[in-house]
């Protein structure tokens, strides 16, 4: 694929995530307590908020690089 192309599908997919979900969240685990054959772990949310206003202007930029390199006939 050219960058181009990786650049458009980037934006459109950032650009959906933040006007539907509103951000990206994931977990992690963490070591707590570690003595010896004990371990205790524990789970850690962390969020990226992304505005709407973000998404919006992400799929515009995507639209205009997709059509940006269109040659009329």
């Amino acid at each position: 694929m050219k960058p181009k192309s990786i650049l458009v599908l980037l934006l459109i997919i950032t650009g959906i995530t933040a006007l539907v979900y509103g951000g990206i969240s994931w977990t992690t685990r963490e070591k707590a307590v570690d003595l010896g054959p004990i371990q205790v772990t524990a789970e850690k949310s962390h969020t990226l908020p992304l505005s709407p206003v973000i998404g919006g202007i992400a799929l515009g930029c995507a639209a205009v690089l997709l059509f940006s390199g269109r040659k009329t006939a």
